[in-house]
């Protein structure tokens, strides 16, 4: 099981829940960046809420267009063209990105690493494995893995990768980081609250139109349709990772698709990772990185960092938090 994270009841209001200047609240379901976003604004009237939501579309798909690997015209593409040939000169934007990507590759002891798009598609997802890979495989699979060969030139501004054959991808950060994106810039057009949700990777400023607080509800690991807490979300963020979806089994071991880049392996033992902070980028690329830690090591770094907080579910379904975290000890 995993935790599911509902958020208290906005869809409903409108102008019959307004407060005295009659807000409104509007939103909107997309696909971006290979994926569902789910864009909620409050706003003076609902044909500006829609108006405040495409432009936050335009800044996800300008993100998007940066970081694709899928793209071929963009920066991440040439970055990962130039593999073991010669830096690639890039915006500071991205440049910025993949520094703070970096540090937390070095916070995490290498469990999050952008540069785990170079190991082979030697595991499938889609139900079409039939036997685990060998471990001669595996090890190939990881040859040009690691974030200490991302060479990082901060005067000429480039970014090289050492070894041919190495490549990146933001897909363990690239969701949170637009969804961040795309709420600074709402934001900064004096829109007064709103969620930003990337398939569950998602951001939250302001208050509801009735000048409530946002909820998300803590779904009950032995029953995703029971509820036994309710989190505020204020001014904050929150990312999930889990094997609820992607997966195969061998042998009675449940193997989750989310690979740790450090052995080429499926990270085994917990079903659910949600990381609470004020960036959704960090939440994002915490919540990979602790699931791939595991539940000790996970929870001693977030303890130890003291901006974010953790809830945990293991194999067994048992519930684990950070000591910022305030839960009921047992599921209601």
């Amino acid at each position: 099981m995993r935790i599911v994270f509902y958020i208290l009841s906005f869809f409903f209001l409108s102008s019959g829940f307004a407060q005295e200047k009659k807000l409104v609240t509007v939103h909107k379901a997309m696909e971006l960046m290979g994926t569902r976003f789910d864009i909620t604004v409050v706003s003076g009237n609902e044909d500006l809420g829609y108006i405040n939501i495409e432009e936050a579309t335009a800044e996800i798909l300008r993100i998007e267009n940066m970081i694709s690997a899928w793209n071929p015209d963009s920066e991440t593409s040439l970055i990962n063209k130039n593999a073991g040939i010669k830096p690639v000169k890039v915006s500071m934007e991205l440049y910025m990105l993949i520094e703070r990507a970096k540090q937390i590759s070095e916070i995490t002891d290498g469990a999050f690493d952008i540069s785990f798009a170079s190991m082979d598609n030697i595991w499938k997802f889609d139900g079409s494995m039939k036997e685990m890979p060998s471990p001669d495989d595996i090890r190939e699979s990881i040859k040009n893995v690691g974030y200490e060969k991302i060479i990082l030139n901060p005067i000429e501004r480039t970014v090289y990768l050492s070894q041919k054959g190495m490549k990146i991808s933001f897909g363990a950060i690239g969701k949170g980081y637009a969804a961040d994106k795309a709420k600074e810039f709402l934001v900064s057009k004096q829109v007064l609250g709103g969620i930003i949700n990337a398939a569950g990777d998602l951001t939250t400023w302001g208050t509801k139109a009735t000048g409530e607080k946002w909820l998300i509800g803590i779904a009950n690991p032995l029953s995703e349709e029971k509820i036994f807490s309710w989190l505020p979300v204020v001014e904050s963020s929150v990312a999930t990772s889990g094997n609820s979806e992607k997966y195969v089994t061998f042998d009675g071991v449940k193997y989750s698709h989310i690979l740790d880049p450090r052995t080429g392996y499926p990270s085994t033992g917990i079903n659910s990772v949600s990381v609470f902070a004020k960036s959704a980028e960090l939440c994002d690329a915490l919540a990979t990185a602790v699931y791939i830690m595991g539940k000790e090591d996970g929870l001693a770094l977030i303890n130890q960092l003291g901006v974010t907080e953790v809830i945990l579910i293991d194999a067994d379904n048992k519930v684990y938090k950070s000591s910022g975290i305030l839960l009921s000890d047992e599921p209601k």
